[in-house]
C-alpha cells in the first residue's frame, strides 16, 4: 500500500486524517463489502494486512497546510521565474522523458482507479504528447518575440502570472493534473489539489514521477505542492489568498462559470476546462468506415469524458450507410473490468438521467437505433446492471435537434445522437451554423474530402480544436490537448497552452541611440529616438 502525506515545500507535513484508494475492480466483485471497507478505513480502522484491494492511503490537509503551500509558492516564484526559459524547458523535457519511461506504470495506476486499460493508454499517450518536446517548443516559441523599429530594440515577452492553483477533475485527475507542468514552464509555481475521491493517481504522478526530476534539477522547494482536502474550503482559501494569481479549474460548466465570476471579483485569472458537447460532421464524400470509427469514440469511458464526440451531424445522402457502419463499430464496444484489454465502457452511477434523456428524445420522434438498456459486466442485459449499453439515436433535422436534451446539453453517459440534416440549398452553411451556435466549444471534427468543404470548415470559430479526417480524440504533437470556447472555457476560453494561459504579454522598448535627454514636456517632444 502506498502512503502519501500532504506535500508542502518539498517535504511531507502532518495529515489531519486519511482517505483510501481501493482497487476499482474490487467494487465490481462485491460493492457492498468494498464500500464498507473504505468507509471504515477512512474513519480510522487499521488497513488489513496484505489486502490487495487497498492500494493507497492519502493524507488530508487542512487550511494551515494550504496556507504554508501558498506561502512557499509565493516565496520561491521569483527565483524560479529568473531561470532562463531554456533552462526551465530542460526540466520539462526531463519530466516528459520520465513519464514516457513509466508509461506502463502510469497506465496501471489509472486502471487501478477504474479506467479501462484502453482508455488509460489513450490518456497517458495524451500526457506524453501534451508535455513532449514538440508541444513545449511550440508554446515556448510564442513566449518572446524580438524585432527592431525606429531606432529601438522591441520585445514582446510573456511573463509568468505567479502562483497557479490547479484543481483537476475526478474522472481524469492524474492525466489532466500534468497540465500543471506546462504552467511551471512559464515560470509560475504550482499548488495542486488532488480530488478526495480519486487522489491516488495525482499523488503518484507528482510525488513518485515528477518530484524526483524536479529535485534532481535543483528546482526551488516551493515550486510544487500537492495536497488533498476539502474542495470547497480550498477553493475559498485560494480566492481569498493574496498569494494566488491563477486558478485552473476542471468541472461542470455551471460550477465553472460561477467560479469564473468569483475569480474576477477576487482579482484572480480563471483558466477553465469545463464540459464538452463536441460535434462530428460527416459529409457526403466521407470515408464512412473511418468516420463511424471516430464517432464511436463517444463510448470511451462510457462518454464520461469531456472531449469525446457527443453528437454527429450527417449529410442526408449518406445517413443510412453511415448509421449501418456506426452500429457495426458500436457492437465491438463492451463493458467489463478495467484490467481487460478490450474494455471501453465504465459503470454509470447516475443512470436514471440517461433514461430520462432517452425517453424525452424518443417521445419527440427520435429513433432508437441500438442500445438503450442496462447491462452487467459481461454485456448481458440486466435491469440492475451498473453499465449502460452504447446507445445511438437517429434525430431527423437540424432545425429542432436542440430542442432535445440529448443534443442541446452535454450528457455524461453513452448516448450518441446522430442528427440527419435536412436536404436542400445551403446545406453546408446550415450544418456549419449548427456547429457555430453550439454553446459548448471544445472540439469539432469533419469527415469529408472536398477541399472547398474542408477550408470552409476550417473557418469555424467555435471550438478550441478543429480536426479533419482524423480521430476526434487523438492527440497531435504541437497542438493542445485541452481548451475551448463558450460553456467549455468561459468568456476567456481558447485552446489551452497552459504556458500561455498562465502568463501575460508585456511590451519592452530599448532605445539603441538615445538623443540628449529633455523633458517630455519640451515642445520638441520626448527624449529618445523619433517615432517610426
Amino acid at each position: 500500500m502506498h502512503i502519501y502525506r500532504p506535500w508542502v515545500d518539498a517535504r511531507e507535513v502532518a495529515a489531519t486524517s486519511w482517505t483510501h484508494a481501493l482497487r476499482a475492480s474490487a467494487v465490481l466483485e462485491d460493492a457492498f463489502v468494498v464500500i464498507g471497507l473504505k468507509r471504515g478505513l477512512d474513519r480510522g480502522d487499521e488497513p488489513p494486512v496484505d489486502d490487495d484491494r487497498v492500494v493507497a492511503r492519502v493524507g488530508l490537509a487542512d487550511e494551515s497546510s494550504m496556507t504554508q503551500a501558498l506561502a512557499a509558492a509565493r516565496r520561491d516564484q521569483p527565483a524560479w521565474a529568473e531561470w532562463p526559459l531554456r533552462k526551465r524547458l530542460e526540466v520539462g523535457y526531463a519530466v516528459n522523458a520520465e513519464i514516457a519511461s513509466r508509461f506502463d506504470d502510469f497506465v496501471d495506476v489509472l486502471v487501478t482507479e477504474g479506467h479501462p486499460r484502453r482508455l488509460a493508454q489513450w490518456e497517458v499517450t495524451g500526457v506524453v504528447s501534451g508535455s513532449g518536446p514538440g508541444t513545449l517548443d511550440a508554446q515556448a516559441a510564442t513566449m518572446e518575440t524580438t524585432f527592431a523599429a525606429g531606432g529601438r530594440d522591441l520585445r514582446l515577452v510573456r511573463k509568468p502570472d505567479g502562483v497557479v492553483c490547479l484543481a483537476p477533475p475526478r474522472n481524469a485527475a492524474a492525466s489532466t493534473s500534468v497540465l500543471g507542468l506546462l504552467a511551471l514552464m512559464a515560470g509560475n509555481t504550482l499548488v495542486m489539489k488532488a480530488p478526495r475521491s480519486t487522489p491516488y493517481g495525482v499523488t503518484w504522478i507528482w510525488r513518485d514521477v515528477i518530484e524526483p526530476v524536479l529535485r534532481a534539477h535543483d528546482v526551488p522547494p516551493g515550486v510544487v505542492s500537492v495536497l488533498c482536502g476539502d474542495p470547497e474550503e480550498f477553493l475559498d482559501q485560494w480566492l481569498a489568498s493574496d498569494h494566488v494569481d491563477d486558478i485552473m479549474y476542471f468541472g461542470s460548466s455551471a460550477r465553472g462559470l460561477e467560479l469564473e465570476r468569483r475569480c474576477v471579483e477576487h482579482g484572480k485569472k480563471p483558466v477553465l476546462e469545463l464540459a464538452g458537447n463536441d460535434v462530428v460532421l460527416v459529409w457526403s464524400d466521407a470515408e464512412l468506415d473511418l468516420a463511424a470509427a471516430a464517432a464511436a469514440e463517444c463510448f470511451y469511458g462510457s462518454a464520461q469524458i469531456c472531449m469525446v464526440p457527443k453528437q454527429v451531424v450527417v449529410h442526408p445522402d449518406v445517413a443510412d450507410d453511415f448509421l449501418e457502419r456506426l452500429v457495426t463499430a458500436v457492437a465491438a464496444v463492451r463493458p467489463g473490468r478495467p484490467e481487460d484489454d478490450d474494455v471501453l465502457l465504465t459503470p454509470v452511477l447516475k443512470a436514471q438521467e440517461f433514461f430520462e434523456v432517452l425517453d424525452e428524445a424518443t417521445g419527440a420522434g427520435a429513433r432508437l437505433v441500438t442500445g438503450g438498456e442496462r447491462t452487467d459486466e459481461n454485456g448481458r442485459r440486466d435491469p440492475s446492471g451498473v453499465f449502460l449499453e452504447p446507445t445511438v439515436l437517429r434525430v431527423e433535422g437540424l432545425e429542432a435537434a436542440r430542442d432535445l436534451r440529448a443534443v442541446r446539453d452535454e450528457t455524461f453517459f453513452p448516448l450518441l445522437p446522430v442528427v440527419v440534416a435536412e436536404p436542400g440549398d445551403d446545406l453546408l452553411e446550415r450544418c456549419l451554423a449548427f456547429l457555430e451556435t453550439n454553446p459548448y466549444g471544445l472540439r469539432n471534427s469533419l469527415w469529408g474530402r472536398d477541399p472547398a468543404v474542408v477550408e470552409r470548415f476550417c473557418a469555424v470559430r467555435n471550438g478550441g480544436l478543429l480536426k479533419v479526417n482524423d480521430s476526434h480524440i487523438g492527440f497531435v504533437d504541437g497542438l493542445p490537448t485541452h481548451g475551448g470556447t463558450g460553456f467549455t472555457g468561459g468568456v476567456f476560453g481558447e485552446c489551452n497552452f497552459p504556458m500561455l494561459r498562465t502568463s501575460h504579454l508585456q511590451g519592452i522598448s530599448v532605445a539603441t541611440a538615445v538623443e540628449p535627454r529633455r523633458s517630455v514636456f519640451d515642445s520638441a517632444g520626448p527624449a529618445g529616438r523619433s517615432e517610426a
